[in-house]
């Protein structure tokens, strides 16, 4: 049987079958890419090299030509310069309702370099003004900080100098300035919901726990594969705000207050899982202190006053417990929570903000502990926390299997998300009208 003959638009966009491949550059990355055979149709029209880039697409052309030509310009070997901080889609907290500092770091691969600076433009218009002047120290090492104005994504760009000659250039393409937030507590903070959400918004970002990335389901560093509410609150916040909004997540699903614990804090009831607990002696039980060490550890990779709050979402797996020995009291509840944000406070050396949902329900026919609600209300009167969501209220079709779940459905993502804005966001702004948040 002949073999058919291709096309001569085919052979015409790959050249020959043993000649190079055509190559373009992704206006996302900065990167070349080849030909594939998926694009022999149609590669006149491919602009991005992974759905991922085009995804970022849309920014205006003079931005891309800046991101495109610091990238080339930052692989010279003369000057290479690599990037620590911040990193692409890196959300970082602002300081105020229309500014930030944003801390640059990272390092000249040039024995050259030596004697010379380095300045960075943070770019919200073409016409940025170049800062800085920081120095290359012995090892290739620098570092400084640019207070910049709240907003993005915006690229920033940075290059090394020795008086007025640039030596080399690398650019970080999205940058945002804008508002941070701690994800802690049980399975309905993390990734067990029946729909996987994504960001319509396209400014929502989360911690990787090695990068940042655009916050679709599930979310790093939370435990799960299935959806959260991250996307939809981060969307009614960048909606209210126009700013991006990141999130560090860090929920582990059917996790009791007693395995949030700092390590060696002791109590009478066991909780119904035991793999974070250990029996003492006298017969008491006590936390082995990793979930407070990772929450702690993530609080802290973004520095002081690095996130806006903390928002707890736990209370399932100490309330009505199938055995009642591992059913929690609230007044332990209440005393449990207390040590948890004061000591978190004292390893990361500043104080934030914690909001705590109401958070107790089983199902249809346990929709909840008004000892353990009460328990987290009490936190509420009493100063420590600030009010967050009543999530046992999203009952019926909120919740997955048709109602009859413990997780939320999609719909019940996208409300519980709402709820969670409706309570963040006139705090927020209160605190934004404060004079040292002007």
């Amino acid at each position: 049987m002949p073999r058919r003959r291709q096309p001569a638009a085919e052979t015409a966009a790959r050249g020959s079958r043993r000649g190079p491949k055509p190559t373009k550059i992704c206006p996302a990355c900065g990167r070349p890419f080849e030909w594939r055979r998926k694009w022999a149709r149609c590669w006149e029209a491919v602009k991005w090299c992974s759905d991922r880039c085009r995804a970022a697409g849309g920014a205006p052309a003079w931005l891309w030509a800046l991101v495109i030509g610091g990238i080339v310009a930052g692989a010279c070997p003369a000057a290479e310069i690599e990037i620590a901080t911040p990193v692409d889609h890196q959300v970082v907290q602002r300081s105020s309702q229309a500014a930030g500092t944003l801390r640059v770091a990272g390092r000249v691969r040039d024995d050259d370099a030596r004697g010379a600076t380095v300045e960075a433009r943070f770019v919200v218009t073409p016409d940025a003004a170049w800062r800085g002047g920081w120095a290359v120290a012995a090892d290739g090492s620098f570092s400084g900080s640019l207070d910049v104005a709240a907003g993005g994504w915006h690229p920033l760009e940075v290059r090394v100098v020795r008086g007025s000659e640039p030596l080399g250039t690398a650019v970080v393409p999205n940058v945002g300035i804008g508002e941070v937030f701690v994800v802690a507590g049980q399975s309905n903070s993390a990734n067990h919901g029946e729909e996987r959400q994504k960001p319509r918004s396209g400014r929502v970002a989360v911690q990787d726990g090695k990068g940042w990335r655009l916050a679709d389901d599930p979310q790093p560093g939370a435990s799960g594969g299935g959806g959260s509410f991250v996307p939809p609150l981060g969307d009614a916040l960048v909606e209210a705000c126009d700013v991006p909004v990141g999130f560090i997540c860090c929920g582990i699903g059917a996790t009791s207050i007693r395995e949030w614990m700092p390590a060696g804090t002791g109590f009478i009831q066991p909780p119904t899982l035991r793999g974070r607990v250990r029996q003492l002696p006298d017969g008491r039980f006590a936390s082995d202190g990793r979930a407070f060490a990772m929450l702690c550890e993530r609080m802290k990779s973004v520095g002081p006053r690095g996130f806006r709050a903390v928002l707890w979402h736990q209370g399932e797996s100490d309330a009505n417990q199938a055995n009642a020995a591992c059913t929690l009291p609230g007044d332990t509840y209440r005393e449990l929570l207390e040590i948890l944000i004061r000591d978190s406070a004292d390893a990361i050396g500043w104080r934030p903000p914690w909001f705590v949902a109401q958070v107790s329900y089983h199902g249809p026919e346990d929709p909840g502990s008004p000892d353990i609600r009460a328990a987290q209300a009490q936190t509420w009167s009493d100063g420590l926390a600030l009010q967050g969501p009543d999530s046992d209220s999203l009952d019926g079709d909120w919740r997955e299997g048709g109602g009859r779940g413990v997780h939320f459905s999609g719909p019940g993502l996208r409300r519980h998300g709402e709820l969670w804005a409706e309570r963040i966001l006139p705090w927020l702004r209160t605190e934004l009208d404060t004079p040292e948040q002007r």
